[in-house]
């Protein structure tokens, strides 16, 4: 079965227009959303001060929110309300966010 030339130039065009519309769509959620930084050393500082080893909770606590932008309140336990935070873990398989 033979196609027209103008049918395959329709089809053709209605892709990339699909295509270039849904690149708009993406650029535009990504604008919309403003990401502020949080200031990791208050964070981590309070999250941190009852640690029996605060210089490396201090690290890890900084490595992590610096990745996830985000440090669960409290000192302990909570994780679960950053994602990225709680499900970061070291090569040894261990949760690596205090």
């Amino acid at each position: 079965m033979a196609m027209s030339k103008p049918f395959v130039v329709l089809v053709l065009l209605s892709m990339l227009l699909l295509v270039q519309a849904h690149e708009l769509e993406n650029e535009l959620e990504g604008k919309s959303v403003t990401t502020s930084k949080i200031n990791c050393g208050s964070a981590c500082k309070a999250r941190c001060k009852l640690s029996s080893r605060p210089n490396l909770c201090h690290r890890a606590c900084g490595t992590c929110c610096a990745r996830c932008n985000c440090v669960p309140p409290g000192t302990s336990g909570t994780q679960k309300v950053c994602p990225c935070y709680y499900n970061m873990t070291t090569h040894g398989g261990k949760r690596k966010c205090p």
